[in-house]
């Protein structure tokens, strides 16, 4: 019987868990399987191995992993994978496949936009500062750097810039360090499903500059944007593992 197992990476913040497991459960209404189960990374439980086992318990003979993840960097491309081949060593039984993170997507663009325009209307000189998470991996900044390139494209931005609070840079203290001139709109966009502690932290490192044109916004989040992706994501998988089966994999 299949499965679908929803990795959330968890929070210190209990509201942020309680954010994850909300939209999740609206998600698991758009997916007709019977076993759904829902976990998470770190910081919160189900763990990832306590996740697959209720999986298991309810039946489940095969299970596709669904990271909830908005960029592929370390978590996905390395620790979830290895809580996957930890578990096929135990339930050999059981077949498993695994899902892509949200990535970059016309949706996110679009939800980030609305993000802006909840906070202020632009001005036609106005620029985007987005901010990840962080990573070590390249491929984060290449991914970021591209839906900053489509968002000034797609809503005509004098610029969209990026940043990171941990990892490699550019960090948000690079940029807070560079001279700004005042007199034009800047946007800061959290790219993060839940900001928790971190959006206090942008917040703190913020209070030292009284530029009033320096506007933060509310992180991406979990919209029916960012749902419509991982719906579409889910489904993708789910393709690939029927494949999988009448190819005999």
């Amino acid at each position: 019987m299949q499965a679908i197992l929803y990795i959330a990476h968890g929070s210190r913040v209990q509201a942020g868990v309680e954010q994850a497991v909300a939209f999740l459960k609206s998600v698991q209404q758009e997916i007709e399987l019977p076993i759904q189960e829902i976990c998470f990374l770190e910081l919160s439980a189900p763990t990832i191995a306590e996740g697959i086992d209720s999986c298991i318990k309810r039946g489940a003979t095969a299970i596709a992993v669904m990271p909830i993840l908005l960029l592929a960097a370390q978590h996905a491309k390395h620790d979830i994978p290895s809580e996957i081949d930890q578990a096929k060593k135990q339930h050999p039984q059981v077949r498993f496949t695994y899902g892509e993170p949200l990535g970059v997507h016309e949706l996110l663009i679009d939800t980030l936009q609305t993000r802006i325009l909840e906070a202020r209307l632009p001005t036609n000189n106005a620029s985007v500062l987005l901010i990840g998470r962080g990573s070590s991996d390249p491929a984060v900044k290449s991914d970021l750097a591209k839906i900053a390139t489509r968002l000034r494209d797609k809503f005509a931005y004098g610029a969209v810039d990026t940043c990171f609070l941990y990892g490699k840079g550019p960090t948000f203290e690079d940029w807070l360090q560079q001279e700004q001139d005042g007199t034009n709109q800047v946007f800061i966009v959290p790219y993060l499903l839940f900001t928790g502690i971190l959006r206090q932290s942008i917040t703190r490192r913020l209070q030292n500059y009284e530029n009033k044109n320096i506007i933060l916004c509310e992180s991406l989040g979990y919209d029916d944007n960012v749902k419509k992706v991982l719906v579409e994501r889910i489904y993708q998988l789910l393709q690939l593992n029927e494949e999988g089966v009448c190819n005999g994999r």
